[in-house]
């Protein structure tokens, strides 16, 4: 049951002048102060840089709490989606709200197989980039461009069905646009979408397949993907989709607010930690250099050096993504022949991890394992190079992107987003005629 409600007042005292802020509290007990007429009533703003202590919305799609390890989808928590559902009704349930029936998952799914293939003139577009291009730069270039295709997106009066058929433009041929990068990256022909795949299936076939080729999907390598996406889903607040949500308060188009957000993710601090992982793996088994020297670099006063993977801005314990991903590759992988050799990473990976979390400099820290320690090895397993790890962030975070860009369209008033600052700046002074400047 969603809740919301006024629970008590904080008094704020500035100078001689007391004014009292409602304090609301939330479904799971979070506790917030409404600063919202403090402008108006003081002349003042608040002030905090990465904003850590604010709340810029209220949302009902996912919960975290970061001291205990919990991560929730509209309630169901992230262990039991993991186990028991797939990517699109992991989906649906993000952008709509609830499970899918049987009939609705079908129609969803249906929606997404008849969105894959791309419009023959966006494929033109592709020809533009040289072939060194990060495929992050092709994705945000060619969502963004999609609202051309589709002119209807662009009304901020669009009723709801045909935002459901953005949605399956969106979250289908942001794949299609992925692999496509990929090929030519490596200079292979673009590989069409087939109806008889599901969602990963389909991924993979445009990845790995070649023309004439009868192409079957391995389940493992299916499921792999399945689970990796679904983690990847939603995370509330953060970088990417805040930058979402912003851009779309001022009623920009969804494709638009998506492009933005795949440029926010495309940062390092944001959608490529993962990668900075699987090099430090990489480092330690081909150079033969001991965990203990990786720690200890770690550890020293002063150093630069860190754990790739170790800590997280709102977890404080062990991540719940990490957690499940840790035992999903050890169960895909571990005695199978067609995986032997990717284990060695694998290996690597939980003997720096057992290491590490007997120090008290990480625990002391909180600086426990997050989702991108162990991300990277799954995208290694299915033959995915560094370079896409960022571009499979945004495919799985699309269907979040989407719903809160579609919850944020429904807060009633709407408003456009519009942060304060405190300027620090010289003060004001006159123009100088360059002939007296020096």
């Amino acid at each position: 049951m969603n809740r919301y409600e006024n629970v008590g007042k904080a008094e704020l005292k500035i100078g001689d002048k007391k004014i009292e802020l409602p304090i609301y509290e939330g479904t799971e007990n979070e506790r917030g102060i409404d600063v919202s007429t403090l402008r108006e009533a003081t002349g003042h703003i608040t002030v905090d840089p990465g904003y850590m202590n604010t709340g810029s919305c209220t949302s009902n799609i996912t919960f975290i709490d970061g001291d205990k390890g919990i991560l929730r989808y509209r309630g169901i928590p992230i262990e039991e989606l993991a186990e028991k559902a797939s990517f699109i009704e992991t989906a649906y349930l993000l952008i709509f709200g609830k499970l899918p029936t049987s009939e609705e998952l079908t129609a969803f799914s249906n929606g997404l197989t008849e969105n894959a293939p791309l419009h023959e003139d966006i494929k033109k577009f592709f020809d533009g980039f040289p072939s060194a291009t990060h495929p992050m730069a092709i994705l945000c270039s060619v969502v963004s461009a999609l609202s051309g295709y589709y002119p209807y997106s662009l009304d901020p009066k669009r009723d709801e069905s045909e935002i459901t058929s953005t949605a399956f433009q969106l979250i289908s041929k942001a794949r299609t646009i992925a692999a496509y990068s990929y090929r030519k990256s490596v200079g292979e022909p673009f590989i069409y979408p087939r109806e008889k795949f599901k969602y990963c299936q389909n991924f993979l076939h445009m990845m790995f397949s070649y023309p004439g080729e009868d192409y079957v999907p391995d389940p493992d390598m299916t499921r792999a993907l399945e689970l990796v996406l679904i983690l990847h889903a939603d995370h509330e607040q953060n970088c990417s989709t805040s930058t979402v949500r912003l851009v779309g308060s001022a009623r920009t188009n969804l494709f638009a607010s998506v492009a933005a957000g795949i440029c926010a993710l495309w940062g390092p601090l944001h959608g490529g930690a993962n990668q900075e992982v699987m090099e430090m793996l990489e480092d330690i088994n081909a150079s033969g250099e001991k965990i203990d020297h990786y720690i200890n670099e770690a550890m020293k006063p002063g150093s630069t050096k860190r754990l790739s993977g170790f800590g997280h801005r709102v977890y404080k314990t062990y991540d719940p993504r990490a957690k499940v991903l840790k035992e999903a590759f050890h169960r895909l992988v571990h005695g199978k022949s067609k995986f032997r050799g990717k284990e060695e990473l694998l290996e690597i990976a939980l003997r720096l991890e057992e290491r590490a979390l007997k120090e008290d400099f990480f625990i002391s820290r909180k600086l426990y394992p997050n989702v991108d320690f162990y991300s990277g090895l799954i995208y290694n397993f299915l033959g995915i190079p560094t370079a896409m790890f960022p571009v499979m962030f945004a495919i799985g975070r699309v269907p979040g992107w989407i719903a809160h860009w579609k919850e944020m369209r429904e807060t009633k008033p709407p408003r456009i987003g519009r942060p304060r600052q405190i300027y620090t700046g010289p003060a004001k002074s006159s123009y100088i005629p360059i002939e007296q400047r020096t």
